[in-house]
């Protein structure tokens, strides 16, 4: 890029740099913003299909997950990563509705196009859509139906909602069980209100079986075996200590020299060594505890003395397994050795070793009021285990937001249609161009039960119009009821989706339309060269391995 000064080139930007500014630029970015939603449209509803997408190592993911879908494409385009930032946020904030953001933000940008092309200067629009969507959070507010947290009806059919478009959505009912006796086992109740966090439930996934032998188990699975053959593999009503300490010697940090002159003097140093193991067992069989879970290593000669004393143990566990046990046995993490005492032992009433497949697993199961559970999934395939497990994570983030925000809203694109109502009337009263904008963001609004009808493979003109003129009698959660194909009140139905997930919804997809309306100008850094080739070949030899450098393969 070069600007004319007195008749000489004057160059700004390096070489090989690329610029595009103006309509260009918003024109481009729209349009690869847009093809990201083009791509997770199809996924959207229980008549959604599913994509299979292959890794460069050929590694194969089934999912209509939105999130998984945009994290395993390869994008390379810098408006459309802002797009997968979307799912990822909707993600980790409400745990579901990834696809829908993706289309709404999508939708956004389709109609500000439209109105960029008329004219509208992209500042009075993302204006308008930020008054639209203050006013449509305040809606959504308005219209939420609150729900007793204690009343498990409502968690269940929001969680079986979230799983109506995934693979296992056949077992959603037997799954949403499930989600919901998890998470209110781990749910706290502070101050005024519950809290829940999804960490404590542990989903341990084994191919095998069908879906249906999903097991939510009253404690922890670990993925280890017992470390020492000796060991019993079964044990009822026990006490359990849990160590974050190595039961072995530790070797010292520097070069130890140990003059050693005659073999009684060797008879001793390893009758020291052993004296110091055995102490190592005594003090944790005093205590009472018959099992040993442990963080670090264990010595042989410590494994051999705790299966002589009929205990079982299982070493180098997870940190955050070993944070899961406490919370589920009630025991406390020892660090010290020398400060364990009865009080700090856990409990269950079993701990067994079981084969599961082709491995063997330990649960620690049948504790007291566990803070901590485990579902163990089970499926035919490896691929429908991992889909199982995606489709779980989002059933209970769906429970989560309702235990935490106990407000749901009817689905099947019932409180985007209502919401669209409101904002086309909320937009007359608006001076200005900004009502356009108001108005392409209540259009961009039906998008979501457009898309559901398309899915269904239903006719959207004659859905839509049904739909608006029932919003219009007052119906509030007429939607689209995609297995029978008819228009009907979905509160009957039992389709809910947790108020917190619709309100994130539309924060992020604002949010994301705006930045990417917001950019007039993309200045692209010129990609990087591999250094020039020394005289003579590549250095040592190196034959046919030239431009192997830095920035080689950047081209």
């Amino acid at each position: 890029m070069s600007t004319q000064a007195g008749g000489v080139p004057v160059l700004i930007l390096k070489e090989g740099s690329s610029r595009s500014r103006g309509k260009e630029a918003q024109h481009t970015n729209i349009m690869a913003a847009k093809v990201v939603a083009e791509t997770v449209k199809s996924a959207l509803g229980p008549k959604g299909m599913d994509k299979m997408l292959v890794s460069s190592f050929g590694d194969v993911t089934i999912t209509s997950d939105g999130r998984t879908i945009l994290d395993e494409m390869d994008i390379q385009h810098p408006a459309a990563k802002m797009m997968v930032e979307v799912a990822k946020t909707q993600d980790n904030e409400a745990g579901d509705g990834t696809t829908t953001a993706v289309i709404i933000s999508g939708a956004l940008l389709g109609k500000a196009e439209e109105l960029i092309s008329k004219n509208v200067h992209p500042t009075i629009i993302i204006d308008g859509y930020k008054k639209a969507s203050e006013k449509a959070l305040e809606t959504f507010k308005k219209i939420a139906i609150s729900v007793d947290p204690n009343f498990q009806e409502y968690l269940k059919k929001a969680a079986m909602t979230s799983m109506a478009s995934k693979l296992v959505s056949e077992h959603r009912e037997y799954l949403a069980n499930l989600s919901v006796k998890a998470v209110l086992q781990v749910a706290e109740k502070e101050v005024g209100k519950r809290k829940a966090d999804i960490d404590d439930i542990k989903v341990e996934k084994k191919p095998g079986k069908s879906v249906r032998e999903t097991k939510l188990i009253n404690g922890i699975v670990l993925d280890k075996e017992v470390v020492h053959s000796g060991m019993p593999k079964r044990v009822e009503n026990t006490k359990i200590a849990l160590l974050d300490s190595a039961l072995e010697i530790e070797k010292t940090e520097f070069d130890a020299k140990i003059n050693i002159e005659s073999p009684e003097q060797i008879d001793a140093f390893l009758k020291q060594e052993e004296s110091m193991l055995r102490e190592m067992v005594d003090k944790i069989t005093a205590t009472g505890a018959k099992v040993v879970l442990c963080q670090k290593g264990l010595d042989d000669m410590v494994q051999h003395f705790l299966s002589r004393k009929g205990i079982l143990a299982i070493r180098r566990i997870k940190k955050s397994d070993m944070e899961k046990l406490s919370k589920a046995t009630g025991g406390k993490i020892v660090t010290n050795l020398d400060d364990i005492n009865p009080t700090d032992l856990g409990y269950a009433s079993l701990v067994e070793e079981r084969k599961i497949g082709d491995d063997k697993m330990t649960f620690v199961e049948g504790c007291k009021n566990p803070r901590a559970v485990t579902i163990l999934i089970r499926g035919g395939t490896e691929r429908i285990v991992d889909e199982a497990e995606r489709s779980l994570h989002d059933a209970l983030c769906v429970v989560r937001d309702i235990v935490e925000e106990p407000k749901v809203l009817a689905g099947g694109g019932a409180p985007e249609l209502e919401v669209s109502r409101t904002l086309k009337k909320y937009a007359e009263t608006l001076p200005g161009r900004e009502q356009l904008a108001v108005k392409c963001f209540a259009e961009a609004l039906e998008i979501v039960p457009v898309t559901l009808t398309e899915n269904a493979g239903l006719d959207p003109i004659d859905i839509l119009s049904e739909l608006r003129a029932r919003h219009e009698k007052g119906e509030t959660w007429a939607g689209i009821e995609v297995h029978s194909g008819k228009v009907q009140d979905m509160t009957q139905v039992g389709v809910y989706e947790p108020l917190a997930v619709k309100k994130q919804i539309i924060k992020s997809a604002t949010e994301a339309a705006s930045m990417i309306l917001k950019i007039d100008d993309v200045i692209a850094a010129g990609k990087m060269k591999a250094p020039p080739m020394p005289p003579g070949g590549p250095p040592g030899g190196m034959g046919g391995m030239g431009g192997m450098g830095p920035g080689a393969g950047a081209y």
